[in-house]
């Protein structure tokens, strides 16, 4: 796969920074780019697995539904008690 070059803006104090930890790691700065955009894509990924978990679990039944299940249950148990 190859590599597509793009420009992107960033403030001077930022670039700065980039370009002194790019230095320090011993890396290019277009690296460390990289680097960065795979590490927030990875995050927001799992955040959004996360939220989207707990939206499924977000279900959970209030006091008038789990009174119903019971009853359910109960019910249930009775009409199948003497077929176990």
């Amino acid at each position: 796969m190859g590599n597509i070059k793009t420009a992107i803006s960033i403030k001077k104090p930022l670039f700065d920074q980039v370009d002194a930890l790019a230095n320090e790691l011993d890396m290019s700065r277009s690296g460390l780019f990289a680097l960065a955009v795979k590490e927030f894509i990875l995050r927001y990924k799992n955040q959004k697995m996360l939220q989207d978990l707990n939206d499924a679990y977000d279900d959970i039944p209030d006091s008038k539904e789990e009174n119903l299940m019971s009853r359910m249950r109960s019910q249930h148990y009775q009409q199948v008690e003497d077929q176990w």
